[in-house]
């Protein structure tokens, strides 16, 4: 249970003091936050196990979560579901974890529709006021609702978007400090566009296939968790990548993608934090910072949703100019190999910037196709150790389903 409170306290403390500045000026880290960081965490096993390369991927049921776009090349009639487990923080607590459910109809031969669940539960957690006194236990929680349509604007081209209502409850109405807690909601959309090539001759009798995605998600407006407290962002992102399809023979194919993802949120500034106490406590810093916010470094980050986003790629917006605007970006690198379309084994690596988050990881998986179930799972190895994973040392499991032989 202690572990639980500070999971939630952290959190708490997070949302309602978003806009104090946290960068170790010694280490120069300025990690880019926002509210409902859910909204970024890749859902499904398959992409989990490509090192989240997904927006280039072919589709399947979980294209709504990487690339809406991608729905437009399902297929007439082709129509799956899709439930996705991914444990959270497992060595610490035995039931924060995130789940997701998901459809998608192929629309014809030109377009495709989906819809999505995701549900990212924290547990039980027991309150306790700043006296130590218990306020009662509750299961906060985080949640969206999500669909999309896409549209095939040529035979190679299609372009989709998506509606999406999320909710953050994680404080079930209760009085932080002196501040009475609300659930944060928002509405946002997704824009997206996905390129799928034609197959082409390669020697020894072997094809290869280009693929291509852009995918902006989560434009929308900010949340609030108090009515009197400022309002934060949503974690606004860019993801862009490419991929090459190369069917060796008849049953042999790889698959190899590489996504570069952005936040659209702008960089906290600098602050004159200084107090002739280089090592003075939080509370001389939170007094002096509350007395004089003097910007040294960037631009104030308290700016609106379209104006945040051109400032996110400002170099003159960030504490440490072009420098830290280049360190912004995330990689990530995908490789899976199929037998007969039945079986997978899959490969991937993240790299983030260890001044922006420092999520470095390797990640595994493997795939299997029956009839009309597919399942996939998933395991994470960091590359940092002196940096934890909240998905490290756990499995993650996802199911495909091809409801055709079910709903005709």
């Amino acid at each position: 249970m202690k572990n639980r409170t500070l999971i939630i306290f952290l959190l708490i403390s997070f949302f309602l003091q978003n806009d104090i500045n946290a960068q170790d000026q010694g280490e120069q880290r300025n990690v880019v936050g926002s509210a409902l960081p859910m909204l970024n965490i890749g859902p499904d096993s398959r992409m989990g196990g490509l090192g989240n390369a997904g927006v280039a991927a072919l589709p399947d049921a979980n294209a709504l979560f990487w690339n809406p776009a991608k729905l437009a090349f399902l297929g007439s009639g082709n129509k799956q579901g899709g439930v996705s487990y991914t444990p959270w923080l497992r060595r610490l607590v035995p039931d924060v974890e995130l789940l997701f459910a998901n459809v998608a109809f192929g629309l014809g031969d030109r377009a495709g529709i989906g819809a999505s669940l995701r549900y990212f539960s924290l547990g039980d957690i027991t309150f306790r006021n700043e006296q130590g006194d218990d306020q009662g236990t509750y299961a906060p929680y985080e949640m969206s609702l999500d669909v999309a349509y896409a549209l095939k604007l040529s035979e190679n081209w299609s372009a989709g978007v998506g509606l999406r209502y999320s909710l953050s409850d994680l404080t079930q109405g209760q009085v932080v400090g002196s501040l009475q807690t609300k659930p944060g909601q928002t509405v946002s959309t997704d824009v997206s566009l996905y390129y799928q090539g034609e197959e082409f001759n390669l020697p020894d009798g072997q094809k290869g296939q280009w693929l291509g995605g852009l995918n902006i998600s989560n434009i929308g407006a900010k949340v609030k968790y108090t009515e009197s407290g400022d309002a934060d962002f949503i974690p606004t992102n860019m993801k862009i990548g490419t991929g090459y399809n190369w069917s060796l023979d008849k049953y042999n194919r790889v698959v190899v993608l590489f996504d570069v993802n952005k936040l659209l949120v702008p960089t906290q500034p600098r602050r004159d934090l200084s107090d002739d106490d280089e090592d003075g406590d939080r509370n001389e810093i939170l007094e002096n910072y509350i007395v004089n916010p003097e910007i040294k470094g960037g631009k104030d980050d308290n700016v609106g949703v379209i104006q945040g986003i051109v400032q996110s790629w400002d170099p003159s917006a960030k504490p440490r100019g072009t420098k830290e605007l280049l360190e912004e970006f995330m990689y990530n690198f995908g490789a899976e190999y199929w037998y007969d379309n039945k079986f997978a084994v899959r490969g991937g690596y993240q790299h983030e910037h260890r001044n922006k988050g420092n999520r470095r990881f390797f990640t595994l998986g493997f795939g299997l196709r029956y009839s009309l179930l597919g399942l996939d799972f998933a395991y994470l190895i960091v590359a940092d150790q002196t940096v934890r994973s909240p998905l490290e040392n756990t499995i993650r499991f996802s199911a495909i389903i091809d409801l055709n032989q079910i709903l005709d």
